[in-house]
């Protein structure tokens, strides 16, 4: 629920009594991922989506169900049920469903409340929900700091709290959500829980090098995608804000001095459009070194041998150069600034996701991959 995490705040500082509906577990081609939320309020109105469409009439109904009985429930919507075509769930995917109840009477209200405030303030947390296990301890949850340190509590063991908040952490660290199993016979945990652990981290780095046009185009599909986006030329007359209104940030410094002086993670994705020697090599001898998550470089096929050959010059392995997305982006027949943003946006994502950047049309490829995936700004994606 933390992917609405500004709309709930509001709600729970206006003191409104509410329910929220989150997908824990998708199988096939669900339209959402775990931690996609649907919200609804005593008075009906309703934010988020769980579903793209296809089940939110009756995610709606099981919510103000909730919201009256003060019942936690946990639904499945599947393409094999009788009422498939009722609901509207007709992808072939199955998705699992947890209402909660979130009222003056809840018992995890409070955690509810400061995940949902640490959230809308861009604050590092996670929260883990019992999402599978006895009725009673259903719906629980606890706040997890990067601490390691928690608030709330699962149940009556407290070695509970402290194995679930491991496994909240570990997530976190990662920047991902996630299902976790905890409790499992013969451990001190009591019976066994399925917990949904979603991450609230800040907005994953995409650092932009070059202030040229088409650097202008990539900072707003970089914005798009939920990438805080920094702008990085070491020419003072190109890298300014009238220029570059939509980053977040612009740096004027030479490129591999601001990379090293900066901190990337794994979530980290870095576009060299400086197509020049004298920037390139250093910075990409750098870059590929770097625990990103991705790294392209602009240039034609022939600026792309000649760039390669002086990387090895200066060290760089095959193994090094293999990370390299050059010439960068997917194949669109992209000419224009915006083409071409677009196709190195959809490379980001096809390398984040685990896509094969090839047409739908006509593959057997899955729509919805597994593959490793990372958060937005507010909240993680399952790995």
């Amino acid at each position: 629920m933390l992917d609405i995490a500004e709309e709930l705040n509001r709600w729970v500082e206006q003191g409104r009594a509410f329910a929220v509906a989150t997908v824990v577990a998708v199988g096939g081609s669900a339209p959402r991922q775990p931690g996609a939320a649907l919200a609804v309020d005593s008075e009906g109105s309703a934010i988020g989506s769980v579903s793209g469409g296809c089940v939110e009439g009756a995610v709606y109904d099981l919510c103000q169900q909730s919201l009256t009985d003060g019942r936690t429930v946990l639904e499945r919507f599947g393409y094999s049920d009788e009422d498939a075509f009722a609901v509207g769930l007709t992808c072939g995917g199955v998705i699992d469903i947890l209402v909660t109840p979130v009222r003056a009477d809840t018992p995890a209200r409070q955690v509810f409340a400061a995940a949902l405030s640490a959230a809308a303030n861009g604050e590092t947390a996670a929260l883990a929900r019992v999402t599978d296990g006895p009725s009673d301890v259903r719906g629980r949850a606890i706040l997890v700091r990067t601490d390691g340190s928690y608030e709330g509590t699962l149940g009556s063991h407290p070695e509970l709290d402290r194995t679930a908040a491991g496994e909240a952490r570990a997530l976190l660290d990662a920047g991902r959500t996630g299902t976790a199993v905890i409790g499992e016979a013969g451990s001190r945990c009591g019976e066994q829980l399925t917990l949904l652990v979603e991450s609230s981290a800040p907005a994953p780095r995409m650092i932009v090098f070059g202030a040229i046009d088409f650097a202008a185009a990539l900072v707003r599909v970089g914005r798009f995608l939920g990438y805080r986006v920094t702008v990085c030329d070491a020419r003072p007359v190109f890298a300014t804000k009238a220029r570059f209104p939509d980053a977040d940030e612009i740096v004027v410094d030479w490129p591999h001095r601001y990379l090293e002086s900066t901190e990337v993670d794994s979530r980290t994705v870095l576009c060299v459009l400086t197509h020049d020697a004298k920037f390139d090599v250093p910075l990409l001898a750098l870059a590929l070194r770097l625990p990103v998550a991705y790294v392209g470089a602009m240039g034609s096929r022939r600026t792309h041998e000649d760039r390669n050959a002086r990387l090895r010059e200066v060290g760089v392995t095959e193994l090094e150069l293999a990370r390299l997305r050059s010439p960068i982006g997917l194949d669109l027949g992209a000419r224009t600034p915006e083409e071409t943003a677009l196709s190195i946006g959809a490379e980001i994502v096809a390398n984040r996701r685990g896509g094969s950047g090839v047409s739908l049309a006509g593959a057997h490829t899955p729509i919805h991959h597994d593959g490793p995936q990372e958060p937005t700004g507010r909240i993680g994606s399952v790995a």
